[in-house]
């Protein structure tokens, strides 16, 4: 028999991938992937190589050797279409519709095929079809990982690239380098994750237990590479939250009420628990994939559910329904459906005065203000915000708050409130720590100093702002601030000219003064002179473009150092 490492060298790589496709079309799915992996032998990482062979495994029924292979593909090329299109196959087989949906989203965006179309359709279906009555969920009991186990399987790409062998060194060394990368900040994360930051500190010391690690549970995957994807799960979120100021507030609120809900269990089914607090995390994970519609539609059909429930059939009944209000709203306002979305959050406000639930009460201001800000009523945003600011808890929540209510506040063109908002927010920032934040005020202080025309501070605020920029790699911000550097030192020097202009007209009409005994006509003259400088600077002034300060800024300062704007 031929030795395979002696064929591996004497094949070539088109020759391996012509084999494995022709004994893919003859369903012959596992001879397909020996082929496969031998290309694979000769081209290491090849993306459309490793997309074949996890249609194989796919076929096959490996889900996990499938995913495993369609996220290795999209390693090297995030925008690879066919791994993405693969992907979400492999989340749909396995019945994670919710996150197939995403990847469908994401593809159609990139190529929009017919595939990406149809994978789309069948997922919202999928998920519209999964939403019914407590009764319709199974539970396993798969112990205090339950909550994130959706969500482990379907990241745990990074954890599956390195191969099985020396387990113990090698997931030291992950353990470390995710403790040492995924935390900006203790105090910072702590803040972001709130009540999530036990289960957070509850994992790590799980993977303490090396006996507990060492275990396997379906499909192989161990339970230590289980509590790592939980873990850079639970990271990765507060990296979104941080990122996305209002909304971490309302996952901060629904997780206090999770963890209520949780106490209260041994009253309650728990399969309305498990229902209830399974929908929540769908609904928000699609609104924050980009399915606005479908996250609309799952929330309206479990507020249908809960309005059919009693007091005692769910706690925190009423907590619940703001909360589902507030979903809605979201949504409705990434639709565009602005008035829709105005009338949901006042509902959750409503809600939250009737009961006196500060929290939800924050919550509701928030998002009310984002609706005014989003349509253009930036007085009533700013008053919105302003209510909410005795009920900002911390410092990271104050430092989105007073930046949003300065924004509003320079689109108004009140330059001197908006300094004064931009600088207290800068304030906090700097007592949290938070470069992007700190980014985001100095931005903004800066373009209120350019309104009123101090451009030697706003040059100052927008060149520490530049070096903030470079701190956290976001080469948009950086490009806008050089451009908006560049017309703030035009405005120097066109206050210096005038300056001079000013001098030199003040000059001649004392020259002209000091000639009083001349004749009447040009006694007149001097007078008429001396009239000119105030006449001409207020020409000056009228006269369009000049200076930078009316001037709009790039529209990456407009939140620079944000992934995403919320309005």
């Amino acid at each position: 028999m031929a030795d395979p490492e002696v064929e591996v060298l004497r094949s070539t790589f088109p020759s391996y991938m012509a084999e494995g496709e022709r004994l893919y079309l003859c369903g012959e799915f596992t001879k397909a992937v020996q082929s496969f992996s031998n290309a694979l032998h000769l081209q290491s990482g090849d993306k459309n190589c490793l997309v074949a062979r996890s249609k194989c495994y796919l076929k096959m029924g490996d889900l996990a050797q499938s995913l495993k292979d369609a996220e290795a593909s999209l390693q090297s090329d995030p925008t690879f279409c066919k791994g993405i299109l693969q992907k979400a196959e492999t989340l749909y087989t396995m019945g994670d519709f919710e996150f197939a949906l995403v990847f469908y989203h994401r593809g159609y965006k990139l190529r929009p095929d017919r595939e990406f179309k149809v994978g789309i359709q069948k997922a919202q279906e999928a998920i519209n079809n999964s939403v019914g009555s407590p009764s319709s969920i199974k539970l396993e009991n798969t112990g205090d990982l339950a909550f994130l186990s959706k969500q482990a399987e379907a990241k745990k790409a990074q954890q599956l690239q390195q191969p099985q062998p020396s387990r113990p060194r090698l997931h030291q060394a992950q353990r470390e380098s995710k403790r040492k990368g995924s935390l900006k900040s203790e105090k910072t994360v702590r803040q972001l994750l709130g009540e999530l930051y036990v289960d957070k500190e509850y994992l790590e010391r799980l993977l303490l237990d090396e006996d507990l690690i060492r275990g396997t549970i379906r499909s192989g995957v161990t339970v230590e590479d289980l509590i790592l994807t939980g873990i850079n799960y639970l990271d990765t979120r507060s990296s979104f939250w941080q990122q996305q100021k209002p909304i971490y507030a309302r996952e901060r609120d629904r997780k206090l009420m999770r963890d209520r809900w949780l106490r209260d269990r041994g009253r309650t089914p728990a399969q309305t628990v498990h229902y209830v607090l399974k929908s929540l995390e769908d609904i928000d994970m699609l609104l924050s994939s980009g399915s606005a519609e479908s996250s609309l539609q799952k929330a309206e059909k479990v507020l249908k559910k809960v309005l059919e429930w009693g007091p005692d059939d769910v706690p925190n009944r009423d907590e619940l329904l703001g909360n589902l209000y507030s979903c809605i709203g979201n949504a409705q306002l990434e639709l565009g459906q602005t008035a829709a979305a105005l009338q949901s959050h006042r509902r959750d406000l409503d809600i939250a005065r009737e009961h006196d639930i500060p929290d939800a009460k924050s919550r509701a201001l928030d998002n009310i203000g984002r609706v005014f800000a989003r349509t253009g009523k930036f007085q009533q945003a700013i008053d919105t915000w302003e209510e909410k600011i005795p009920l900002a808890k911390t410092a990271l929540e104050k430092t989105w708050l007073l930046h949003e209510i300065g924004r509003c506040y320079l689109e108004l063109d009140q330059a001197v409130q908006a300094q004064h908002y931009g600088e207290k927010s800068l304030q906090f920032a700097e007592e949290e720590g938070d470069i992007e934040w700190q980014l985001n005020a100095s931005v903004l202080v800066a373009q209120a100093q350019v309104k009123l025309r101090d451009f030697e501070s706003a040059v100052n605020n927008f060149e520490k702002a530049l070096e903030r920029a470079k701190l956290v790699h976001n080469q948009e911000a950086q490009q806008a601030i050089i451009s908006a550097l560049d017309d703030a030192n035009k405005g120097i020097i066109e206050e210096l000219k005038k300056t001079s202009y000013k001098e030199t007209f003040r000059v001649a009409g004392e020259a002209l003064d000091q000639g009083g005994s001349s004749p009447e006509p040009a006694t007149k003259e001097p007078k008429r002179t001396r009239d000119a400088p105030e006449r001409a600077m207020r020409q000056w002034d009228r006269e369009p473009g000049r200076g930078s300060s009316d001037e709009e800024l790039p529209a990456a300062l407009q939140g620079a150092g944000r992934n995403t704007s919320r309005g």
